[in-house]
């Protein structure tokens, strides 16, 4: 197939700069090497195009490659990841086939407070929360559930989130919300702390799911006394994942009839946001057996050493018959 590999970039590019999987190492783009490199060998025709601040680019290019499929790997536009579901947007106005999520899962998982009450109307379990809304901050958090977790609302990659986001008292929890209002000027997140095991459930496809083997963040250097939970260093920061024995792998054993349970809840939590091509939905485990969900996420990372891939390898899906499997689901 004839497939346009589209991707963000934080700077202005020639349209017709033609992109390899090295030049996009170079670039930081792991993911975006690992699918080319992919494509490249399952022996699709294939154009890449960087996307800045241009829409009136991506409509040339889309009308001048006129692909088969957009592999859309783009998160933000204008180097603003609130843009991300605009350019699947763009390609359903243009009636063009498109992988992963649409406009409606992104718009809904972005907003992680309106997830959470979509959630929440489904009976799904979570952590209690409340929301302090930037142009109105709550007054007061002396209510509240201790110890907690404040994030913003609407970053990704853990952006925002830091040792300081554990809290546990109402003075922390408002001190960490009034810095997040301005650093990030947006809506804030606090959320009860779930102690337990931090577990990623890979999903693909449309209709029919398929639930990889769970994933496990692992903390084998920090003291049994301190939180654990997936800092923008502890994910990101190869020297503090070093220091601290933070690796991700096939998650350890688990209670009885709970990898049956994860899976039902992860096809529930994929089908109630709106999730299509592929998403990830984040949960923790407590030590007596209970499960709340935080986060979903679609189109997560597709690099071929991260957890999304890693699931499927160890169900026996490697990594070029995913890449076959996301484009097969494709939608318009």
């Amino acid at each position: 197939m004839k497939i346009l590999v589209l991707f963000d970039i934080a700077q202005r590019a020639d349209p017709e700069e033609k992109f390899t999987p090295e030049s996009l190492r170079e670039y930081q783009k792991p993911t975006e090497a690992s699918v080319l490199d992919s494509l490249q060998r399952l022996g699709h025709q294939v154009e890449t195009l960087a996307v800045f601040d241009n829409v009136t680019t991506i409509v040339e290019k889309l009308k001048a490659c006129a692909p088969d499929i957009v592999f859309n790997l783009t998160e933000s536009f204008h180097h603003d990841r609130s843009h991300e579901p605009n350019i699947p947007a763009l390609l359903e106005l243009m009636k063009v086939r498109y992988t992963g999520s649409g406009p409606e899962g992104l718009l809904l998982c972005k907003d992680k407070a309106l997830a959470k009450k979509v959630l929440a109307y489904h009976r799904v379990r979570l952590p209690r929360f409340v929301v302090s809304h930037q142009a109105r901050p709550v007054r007061g958090l002396q209510r509240f559930k201790y110890p907690a977790f404040v994030k913003p609302v609407g970053e990704e990659s853990s952006d925002g989130i830091a040792k300081a986001s554990f809290v546990r008292t109402a003075d922390e929890a408002m001190d960490r919300v009034h810095y997040l209002h301005q650093k990030f000027e947006c809506d804030v997140l606090i959320e009860e702390y779930i102690e337990g095991r931090e577990l990623y459930l890979s999903v693909l496809g449309n209709r029919r799911l398929t639930v990889f083997p769970p994933r496990e963040i692992f903390f084998e250097q920090v003291p049994d006394d301190v939180p654990k939970f997936a800092t923008s260093h502890a994910k990101w920061n190869e020297k503090y994942r070093e220091k601290w024995g933070i690796k991700n792998g096939p998650a350890a054993e688990l209670p009885p009839g709970c990898e049956d349970h994860l899976k039902l809840l992860a096809r529930k939590v994929y089908r109630v946001l709106k999730i299509h091509g592929f998403g990830r939905v984040d949960v923790r485990l407590t030590p007596q057996g209970d499960v709340f969900v935080i986060e979903a996420n679609p189109n997560p990372s597709l690099a071929q050493d991260e957890d999304f891939a890693q699931a499927a390898l160890s169900a026996g899906v490697d990594y070029d018959s995913l890449i076959t499997e996301i484009l097969n689901a494709a939608q318009i």
